[in-house]
């Protein structure tokens, strides 16, 4: 039976770089960026954080392709900000498959480091500290949380791929 993995942290943290590689170490595999999918919306386009969003629509878009990428065999790791409401809805609509959820973590200065990498219209500055404090002010399961502020890659999706704790129950 296919696996979820559902990989969140804040902006820059490395969410994108990690689920890819692990998409890429599975043998059958989909990888879904959150974001790719919530930039779909051209006509009316409002930012997720602002009101009169359209995360509605973009959390049925999301479930319905984890779906069919489950139905069909696929393990799917999926990238995108989880809340831990968003994670009960994907808990609850997924209950049937083996869900591992990770969220990322960084010290603040990898992470305005990994910031600073980025494309330079893309770099958040100290927003990304903003919503790092988020991140740890949520309530998230302690066994879910990974830090790789002094992890490689490869050491961040070997953990992923192989640590049983991340398994939602």
């Amino acid at each position: 039976m296919p696996n979820l993995y559902v990989i969140t942290g804040p902006t820059g943290v490395g969410k994108s770089t990690i689920s890819k590689r692990l998409a890429q170490n599975l043998s059958k595999s989909a990888l879904i960026d959150g974001d790719e999918i919530y930039h779909q919306i051209i006509g009316g386009y409002i930012s997720a954080w602002k009101e009169g969003n359209h995360l509605q629509t973009f959390w049925k878009v999301c479930i319905n392709t984890i779906s069919i990428y489950l139905q069909d065999g696929f393990d799917v790791v999926f990238n995108y900000i989880v809340t831990p409401e968003n994670l009960a809805l994907l808990k609850n609509e997924f209950k049937n498959y083996t869900i591992k959820f990770v969220v990322l973590l960084v010290d603040e200065l990898t992470l305005l480091s990994r910031d600073k990498e980025r494309l330079k219209d893309c770099q958040m500055k100290e927003r990304c500290i903003t919503l790092l404090n988020n991140f740890k002010n949520r309530n998230y399961n302690i066994n879910n949380i990974l830090d790789t502020t002094n992890l490689s890659i490869e050491e961040t999706v070997n953990l992923i791929q192989n640590n049983s704790n991340f398994i939602l129950k």
